[in-house]
């Protein structure tokens, strides 16, 4: 990773983060070049004073470009987007940069750092990233939450399981691709690569961690896809007790209705007599 110098002074005094969700997943192979600030995530300057930064799960973290200048960069990157979504999660995060003084965040809501450089910028950058990823897996459990409520209201209402077979192994297979898009993708326990190399931006990262609760949502967001799993188990188990339950009655019936059949065979045969 090499460091680039930072943008002009003047225009940096205050710049302009944006986090975008673009998709379920950006392609970023073929895109190196040999200005790149950074290879994971890939990450460097365009336009005038602008810096990019695209991770693989789907997220654009943009600084300091103007309008014509974010469609340009999205229009390129659009193209790699797999899984593009129709409704773009955000978030946005001024940056006043003070060389003096402590990097915090302001009464304003801004955040102040000492400079513009790209491993200051990563930092930034994993964190709204991150936040960012977490809105749309917390949106997707809460889906499923949603949908397994009635399912719950009925069965802790009547003791049966609501007869709807199609209804249930639809929803086991929502629990199951949620778990799949969610988990392992956005290691939101992961401290980002830069800090390898720049420790002193540890201070930095861990008030970005605590300003958007990184660590306390993935925690939250494991709890309730473990509480998922546990209810997907659940019906599964139902659908194979209520199958067991009918084939037995199958068998039963067919044992019957062979007795009737011999018995009636047996009347018949003594009556021909």
């Amino acid at each position: 990773m090499q460091n680039q110098p930072a943008v002009s002074t003047v225009s940096m005094q205050r710049l302009t983060a944006r986090a975008l969700l673009l998709g379920e997943r950006i392609d970023t192979s073929g895109l190196e070049r040999a200005d790149l600030v950074s290879t994971a995530p890939l990450a460097f300057h365009t336009g005038q004073a602008g810096f990019v930064v695209l991770y693989r799960f789907g997220v654009a973290v943009l600084f300091g470009l103007s309008p014509l200048e974010e469609d340009e960069v999205l229009g390129k990157v659009g193209a790699r987007v797999s899984g593009a979504v129709s409704r773009r999660d955000d978030e946005t995060l001024v940056l006043e940069v003070a060389a003096e003084g402590d990097e915090k965040t302001l009464a304003n809501g801004h955040l102040s750092i000492k400079d513009a450089t790209g491993p200051r910028l990563l930092v930034v950058a994993d964190a709204l990233a991150k936040s960012v990823a977490l809105a749309r897996d917390e949106r997707r459990v809460n889906a499923v939450f949603d949908t397994v409520e009635p399912f719950a209201a009925t069965l802790a209402s009547t003791g049966r399981p609501p007869w709807r077979r199609r209804s249930m192994l639809e929803l086991i297979g929502q629990t199951l691709l949620v778990q799949h898009r969610v988990s392992g993708r956005v290691a939101v326990e992961d401290k980002p690569d830069v800090l390898w190399d720049r420790p002193d931006l540890e201070r930095l990262y861990a008030r970005l961690e605590d300003e958007y609760e990184l660590a306390e949502r993935g925690r939250t967001l494991k709890a309730k896809l473990e509480v998922i799993s546990e209810t997907a188990r659940a019906f599964t188990e139902i659908i194979d007790a209520d199958r067991s339950v009918r084939l037995e009655w199958t068998v039963v019936v067919l044992i019957l209705v062979e007795i009737v059949l011999s018995l009636a065979q047996m009347f018949l045969s003594r009556g021909g007599h």
